[in-house]
């Protein structure tokens, strides 16, 4: 918030104007198009006559209009593909993935699960840029109020409200749309995981019926 004067000498307080300027521009948020075919995916595999395809993207969020990341998921873009005029009931839930050959797949979480941990890595937050230059938070350590100069917290990150808005629809409208539909359709899709990846299989087990494609990390 910023402080002005008013009429009368009084402060008034309002929004920032960077933040301002966010709210009054549109969001150019788009659904991620199908590609041409199935063979433009990493891997494909039928499902009775539909086809499921997918390309994994680690820990990159790629919306048409920004690449975002997150830390806390893995995502696969997803294409399902099938005879002309075919409808299919589309639902993230239908997805699993096998990870680093684990027993037990990572079962697929709605988008608005992830939008907590999504960053637009072009973002560069004012605390993090104070850090950098020196300014980092002390912690006390000696119990007498005194502090530990070799110790340090990260900065909190404050991201402008108008920013999480723009972020949370651009992962909404890329994300795999859920309910019947006329295929080809795409979307993303979001696996909880931390970390590396070194093998991974994307399993589709759902209307269309089953199938197990691998996929590359």
């Amino acid at each position: 918030m910023i402080a002005g004067v008013g009429q009368g000498g009084q402060k008034q307080y309002g929004q920032k104007n960077d933040e301002k300027a966010v709210d009054a521009k549109p969001v150019d948020a788009r659904p991620i198009p199908p590609r041409a075919g199935p063979a433009d995916y990493q891997g494909h595999a039928q499902a009775g006559d539909v086809t499921i395809a997918g390309e994994f993207w680690a820990h990159a969020v790629p919306t048409p209009d920004v690449q975002l990341t997150t830390e806390d998921y893995v995502v696969v873009e997803v294409g399902v593909f099938g005879p002309a005029d075919k409808r299919l009931k589309l639902s993230y839930a239908d997805f699993s993935l096998r990870i680093n050959g684990k027993k037990n797949p990572a079962r697929a979480e709605a988008y608005t699960l992830v939008l907590k941990s999504v960053k637009d890595p072009n973002y560069d937050a004012p605390e993090l840029a104070q850090s950098k230059s020196g300014g980092g938070t002390s912690i006390s350590t000696n119990g007498k109020g005194g502090s530990d100069s070799g110790s340090t917290l990260p900065p909190v990150v404050h991201i402008p409200l108008p920013l999480e808005r723009a972020i949370a629809l651009r992962v909404q409208k890329a994300a795999l749309p859920e309910d019947e539909h006329v295929l080809p359709q795409a979307g993303l899709i979001f696996f909880p995981h931390r970390g590396k990846v070194q093998s991974v299989e994307l399993i589709y087990a759902g209307p269309a019926g089953k199938a197990t494609l691998a996929l590359q990390p």
